[in-house]
């Protein structure tokens, strides 16, 4: 597996999007949306970086199943989310790969009727995008490699590094 992205330089990443979260806010309380499982350290990361009054909810989506490295249909579960109507809501995603799972899940918050729906993606894959939607924050561009690590995973393993690693072909299998 080689490094793609420093354990240093997602804290410096992670820090940029607090700084931008603040920023566009201005104080205002907000509603922070993970995606789970992948945005799980994002998610904890971000939080604690950001100095306003915010609510934390989660919801399940998934379009990657059991061993798959190439994505399916799109499930999500909205079951544990707070009301979102009048609020201001953020939506944090680990990855932006084809964009199916972000737009799929703007679609569905909208009918909650926000003040606000924002996003906000760790990661955006270069070459993959297959939906006309672009995460309003962005903490890296990377290449097309399955990467592992900081939340996101192989097969449930990886999750932990704390690093952002891609895996070689003949480790994905």
């Amino acid at each position: 597996m080689k490094t793609v992205l420093t354990k240093e330089q997602l804290d410096e990443g992670v820090s940029r999007l607090a700084a931008e979260t603040q920023e566009f806010y201005l104080g205002k309380p907000i509603t922070i949306i993970g995606v789970l499982t992948g945005s799980i350290m994002l998610v904890a990361d971000l939080v604690r970086r950001v100095d306003l009054p915010l609510r934390i909810g989660f919801v399940q989506a998934s379009s990657y199943r059991g061993t798959a490295t190439t994505p399916g249909e799109l499930v999500i579960k909205l079951e544990t989310l707070p009301d979102l109507r009048a609020q201001h809501v953020l939506i944090v995603d680990d990855i932006f790969d084809t964009g199916h799972t972000m737009k799929g899940l703007v679609e569905m918050l909208k009918k909650q009727e926000p003040t606000t729906l924002r996003t906000m993606v760790l990661l955006r894959k270069h070459g993959r995008k297959e939906v006309n939607l672009e995460p309003d924050h962005v903490g890296f561009e990377i290449p097309n490699e399955f990467v592992v690590g900081y939340g996101l995973d192989y097969r449930d393993l990886y999750r932990n590094l704390p690093h952002l690693g891609a895996l070689e072909p003949h480790e994905i299998g």
